[in-house]
This record gives C-alpha cells, sequence and structure tokens, in this order.
C-alpha cells in the first residue's frame, strides 16, 4: 500500500503542475488588468503603476509564474482585495459552516440512495419499481430553487421545525439546529439522481452469473444482494462518488446564500461579484487540490472494495 501511495503523489506531480499552468494562463490572460480593477473607473496612471508594481504584474511572465507556484506552494494568495483580510483566514473561519452542511449531505444521499437503489433493484420490473423511477423522474425536472423556497416554506414558516436562516459560534448548535434544513433540502435534490444511477449498477451485477450461482447454493436473497452485489456495485458508486464530491462543495453556494451560512460558497459568490481575483484563486486551487486527494482516497477505497485490484496495480 505504501509503495501504491507513493507512486500515486508521484504521477500527481505533473499533473497539478499542468493545471497550475491553466489556472495561470487563464486568469492572466483572461482576467484582465487587476491593477485597473483595484485603481477604480477614474484611475491616476501612476497609481496604476504603483499597484502593478505591488502585485508583480509588471515583471515577465515567468517570474509572475513563479510567484503564483509560490502561492500554490505557501497557499499564501494575499490579502482580499475587497476586505483586506487574509485569505488564509477567510478559509480558516469559512470552512468550518461549509462542512458542517456538506459532509453530512455527501453522507446521507450516498448511503440513503444505495439502500434506496437496492431495494428497488431486489423488486425490478414491479410496480413499486415503476412508482419510485417516475417519481425520481419528476423529482430531478424540478428546479433546485424550488426545493429551498418550498422547504423554507414549509418546514420553516408552516412548521416551524427550523430557523430559515442563521448561524451561530458554536458547532454543535449548529448541527442540530441550523445545518438540518439545508441539509434536508439538499439530499431532497440529490437522493433521486443517485437512486437512478446507483439502481443501474445494481441491475448491472444482478445479471452476472456469480449472482446465479449463489442462488443456485441457496444462499437467502438478502445475502445475495448484500454480500455479492452490493459490494461488486461498490466500485461504480464510489466513482460517482469522487466525480460527486466536488459538485457538492460547489453546490453548497446556492445553500449557504439562501440560507445565511457564512461558508466558502457565501464567500465566491461575493468575491465574484467584486472580482476579488485573490480569493477567487485560492478557492479554485483548493478545488483541484480537493479532485486530486478524492481520486487518491477512492483508489485506496477501490483496493479496499476489491482486493482483486491490488494485485492489478501492485
Amino acid at each position: 500500500m505504501g509503495r501504491f501511495l507513493l507512486r500515486r503523489l508521484w504521477q500527481a506531480i505533473p499533473t497539478i503542475a499542468g493545471v497550475m499552468l491553466l489556472l495561470f494562463i487563464l486568469f492572466h490572460q483572461v482576467g484582465g488588468d487587476p491593477a485597473e480593477q483595484l485603481a477604480g473607473l477614474i484611475a491616476d496612471p501612476v497609481r496604476v503603476a504603483e499597484i502593478r508594481a505591488s502585485l508583480g504584474v509588471d515583471r515577465p511572465w515567468w517570474e509572475q509564474l513563479g510567484l503564483f507556484a509560490r502561492e500554490v506552494l505557501t497557499f499564501d494568495f494575499g490579502r482580499s482585495w475587497a476586505t483586506n483580510e487574509e485569505v488564509r483566514n477567510i478559509f480558516a473561519t469559512r470552512l468550518g459552516p461549509t462542512l458542517t452542511v456538506m459532509l453530512p449531505v455527501l453522507v446521507l444521499e450516498t448511503v440513503i440512495g444505495a439502500l434506496l437503489a437496492l431495494l428497488v433493484a431486489a423488486v425490478r420490473g414491479s410496480l413499486t419499481d415503476r412508482a419510485v423511477m417516475v417519481l425520481c423522474t419528476v423529482a430531478m425536472s424540478i428546479s433546485f430553487l424550488v426545493y429551498i423556497i418550498v422547504f423554507q416554506y414549509l418546514f420553516g414558516f408552516r412548521l416551524g421545525w427550523f430557523p430559515v436562516q442563521g448561524w451561530s459560534d458554536d458547532p454543535l448548535r449548529n448541527l442540530a439546529v441550523y445545518a438540518p434544513l439545508p441539509v434536508l433540502c439538499a439530499v431532497a435534490v440529490s437522493i433521486a439522481p443517485q437512486v437512478r444511477l446507483y439502481r443501474s449498477f445494481l441491475l448491472e451485477e444482478l445479471e452476472q452469473d456469480y449472482v446465479r450461482t449463489a442462488r443456485a447454493k441457496g444462499l437467502a436473497e438478502r445475502t445475495v444482494m448484500l454480500r455479492h452485489v452490493l459490494r461488486n456495485a461498490a466500485i461504480p458508486i464510489l466513482t460517482n462518488v469522487a466525480i460527486h464530491l466536488p459538485g457538492v462543495f460547489v453546490g453548497s453556494f446556492l445553500l449557504e446564500k439562501f440560507f445565511s451560512i457564512p461558508g466558502l460558497g457565501r464567500e465566491v459568490i461575493a468575491a465574484v461579484e467584486r472580482s476579488d481575483f485573490p480569493v477567487i484563486k485560492a478557492v479554485t486551487v483548493g478545488l483541484v487540490l480537493l479532485t486530486m486527494l478524492i481520486n487518491l482516497l477512492v483508489d485506496v477505497l477501490y483496493r479496499i472494495a476489491d482486493p482483486r485490484m491490488a494485485g492489478r496495480n501492485a
């Protein structure tokens, strides 16, 4: 396992370098002149030149690329242009609320989606199966904003079970009081596509020869579904989770905006509105590194779920 991890980390280096080069080109060629944005619409040319010198954008491109690489390696992107707050501090103070909401969403949508898909696959072709698929199709056709409005009205205003907006300094209170409604909303949005996708994975496994062999040996249907079918379907399920996970954090942008959660999502929206490039760059780089880490973690989980892969990747 140690050799496998070292090899994967070594292989990730050129990938990260290529992504960083692409980000550098996008931010410096497409983003415009940051000095003019900081100086304002009516800017003194002398002031613009001073800002360009302080930001280092008046240097040759290879020196600017070196500065960007140093920012990535140290994760020190300076200060926000809009609030003058250190970008590091923004991550340190906003990451907690985002994780408080999105980690329960990820766990619940994966577990509930897999279990519901398992139950539906076990009765495939039945009226229950068809009804669930119709409900999933209808649920997928409804906009995320509709879910937010309906859930806020029903569970917040009508039933009064949860506050519609708010946050506190107590993590346990946030998890018990303020996070349930946005978590419930996000899970409701994502559960339908998860059930449809995981059901297709399970149905594909049910057609395999090993399932017929297990049933011929007299194993109970529950044992066949849980021990054999679900375990073999874990590989594509893990792949879907890995692909979906960065999107889960991106999806937190709307939740944090509508539920007034002081997390990274709301900060990113504000940074885009204000063209706050240091914050945008830091979030973009963070998502890239998160994606690389998730891919590595999923590869490790592959080997745990299917020991045969250890021999292939040794």
